[in-house]
């Protein structure tokens, strides 16, 4: 039988925890239930005490409770919640996570949720999540359902959503423990790439070739979060090898974007040892947002509408030179195999002759910076090609394999 985990404080919400129980096990799954509550006693009886989730957060549940800092409850009591949980699932005893509550609760709720591996089962009924998730989100598959009523006594409509979540995680959790024995032994290795809208069809054509030589390709929007979460799935071991085709969420980070992937990108593949295929893939580019949210300091700059939300900012040739030294530095780390290839008639779909980033002095201040700066184990490839040229996207795919029949033998 599937067992959900249930966070949440119980002194405070124990009677909405409680329903929450109950109607789980009504749908047929057991429930183990950990205790964030540090102010009171408990409403019932949880299996895992507020006393041992503050141990595990690094402090007592008397100095939390004492200091009346809730502040620093919260943080404490997410951290022993997160090690926990992760704890839990490790050892067979969870196949799903569940919590309630408004922000303290959904920041504490949430960091044991994140705690988890992709794929468990993860929901959170939050009053937070009718607004910007991304703190609670980030990078792990966690649902969030809007509690529409504050989580504080039980009614006709809360009664109706809390029962509706139970449902849901009762048949997440039984999915979940179901199908981890039939998908046993059945799974192709994973391959992660990223791409965007303006590298489209080389992933898609890499992807193909890929696919057809036995592996499955798991294809990441390079969006800031996009990259971060294939990095993530690098260090959980999920991943057999990488197709960096965009990395332009660096362009982000150095120039001031909204999609930037932080100063960690491109460090996951390397630090494991997994073979790797890197292309500048959309480094002209810096995302913006809507026209009018532009900075002043960049008015001057050469843009480009994508849509009505996106603005792109071409990249000049001194960033481009940064971006060549950045790339260099995070790929001269690696233990593995990598690649770098260099499309020479453009990195993305509007970098093309003839097309509005199309500014080839620019282009070549990062290809000089790079060539200049990797280290002699680092291969670097040039291709007298477009990076969505059909034949670009097969050499990509077939370093790849190359590199990953390697490392097999």
């Amino acid at each position: 039988m599937a067992t959900v985990g249930i966070v949440g404080t119980l002194d405070t919400k124990g009677r909405e925890f409680a329903f929450l129980k109950e109607r789980i096990a009504a749908a047929g799954v057991r429930t183990l239930v950990i205790d964030t509550g540090v102010l009171e006693a408990p409403v019932f009886a949880p299996e895992v005490s507020a006393a041992e989730v503050a141990a595990a957060g690094g402090t007592t549940q008397e100095a939390l409770a004492g200091r009346r800092d809730r502040g620093e409850a919260v943080a404490a009591m997410a951290r022993g919640a997160a090690a926990i949980a992760a704890r839990l699932h490790g050892e067979g005893k969870i196949d799903a996570l569940i919590s309630l509550g408004g922000s303290a609760g959904t920041t504490i709720g949430t960091s044991a949720m994140r705690a988890l591996p992709v794929g468990v089962p993860k929901l959170m009924v939050s009053t937070m999540a009718s607004g910007d998730t991304r703190p609670y989100v980030d990078t792990k598959d966690i649902t969030m359902m809007y509690s529409v009523v504050d989580i504080a006594g039980l009614n006709s409509l809360s009664r109706r959503i809390l029962a509706n979540a139970a449902a849901a995680i009762a048949g997440m959790a039984r999915a979940a423990a179901d199908g981890a024995a039939q998908a046993a032994g059945e799974d192709r290795p994973l391959i992660g790439a990223t791409m965007f809208g303006v590298t489209t069809p080389c992933v898609t054509r890499a992807r193909e070739l890929l696919e057809e030589a036995g592996y499955e390709v798991l294809v990441f929007h390079a969006t800031g979060t996009g990259g971060r979460a294939m990095e993530d799935l690098v260090r959980g071991g999920f991943l057999a090898g990488v197709l960096d085709i965009t990395t332009t969420e660096w362009a982000d980070e150095l120039v001031g974007g909204v999609l930037s992937a932080g100063p960690n990108r491109l460090e996951a593949a390397a630090d494991q040892g997994l073979p790797q295929v890197v292309v500048p893939g959309a480094l002209d580019m810096v995302n913006i947002g809507t026209p009018d949210s532009v900075p002043e300091r960049f008015r001057a700059r050469l843009f480009y509408q994508h849509n009505p939300t996106v603005t792109l900012m071409r990249t000049t040739a001194e960033e481009n030179t940064h971006l060549g030294h950045i790339l260099a530095e995070k790929l001269n780390r690696a233990k593995g195999a990598v690649t770098v290839i260099l499309p020479l008639r453009g990195v993305s779909a509007i970098d093309r002759e003839g097309q509005p980033f199309h500014d080839p002095a620019a282009d070549l201040a990062f290809f000089d910076a790079l060539r200049a700066n990797l280290a002699p184990h680092i291969r670097c490839v040039e291709l007298d090609m477009h990076i969505n040229d059909p034949e670009f996207a097969a050499a990509c795919a077939e370093t790849l394999l190359g590199s990953l029949r390697g490392r097999r033998n």
